[in-house]
């Protein structure tokens, strides 16, 4: 019985070290982001400072930064993601522009050729159909080209606002690297 129990307990401790020889390695642990690393800025310490020292010195430049520009970067990653929302919503609106063009345009054809056709051979009717014809086609052509123009007035403005925004982070990011390379870090971005 003591072999039988002897037996039973080596084939379970060599099986489970069988078992773990066979298993992957546990993925190694990521270091978390520094806040440099979250802004795409990259630090180096040039003269060995540790991790803990290295995060205060980054969030006294980050406060440094936010000061000196008067800019955070993460309200300004959150006002460029409003500006692209407020692009597209323009561009939607945009594209609007000139809807039922074609129907007004139908209604001044139709009266202008009315008048010019009752002038011409008392036939008010038929000049008013010529009329309204023109006038669609005048109206649906006045129609595109103002709701062209306000989709790209829309694009331009949005592309404005984004280049006004992505100067205030790379702004910020240099006040920030001053501060990290003045602490001994190299710094670039």
């Amino acid at each position: 019985m003591k072999r039988t129990i002897m037996t039973a307990v080596l084939i379970s401790v060599l099986g489970t070290t069988a078992y773990l020889a066979q298993s992957p390695a546990p993925a190694p642990a990521t270091a978390p982001k520094t806040l440099a690393a979250t802004m795409n800025v990259y630090v180096f310490p040039k003269a060995g400072q540790g991790p803990e020292v290295q995060s205060k010195d980054e969030a006294e430049c980050y406060n440094f930064g936010v000061t000196s520009t008067g800019t955070d970067p993460f309200d300004l990653a959150k006002k460029s993601e409003e500006q692209k929302q407020q692009t597209e919503k323009a561009k939607q609106d945009a594209a609007k522009t000139g809807k039922g063009a074609g129907a007004s345009g139908a209604v001044k054809g139709a009266a202008a050729g009315a008048l010019i056709g009752e002038i011409a051979n008392d036939d008010a009717g038929k000049g008013a159909a010529y009329g309204a014809a023109a006038g669609v086609i005048a109206g649906r052509r006045k129609g595109k080209a103002a709701q062209q123009q306000a989709t790209q007035q829309a694009e331009t403005q949005g592309q404005q606002a984004q280049q006004a925004t992505a100067q205030q982070v790379d702004n910020f990011k240099k006040a920030f690297s001053v501060c990290l390379e003045a602490k001994n870090y190299m710094v670039k971005f």
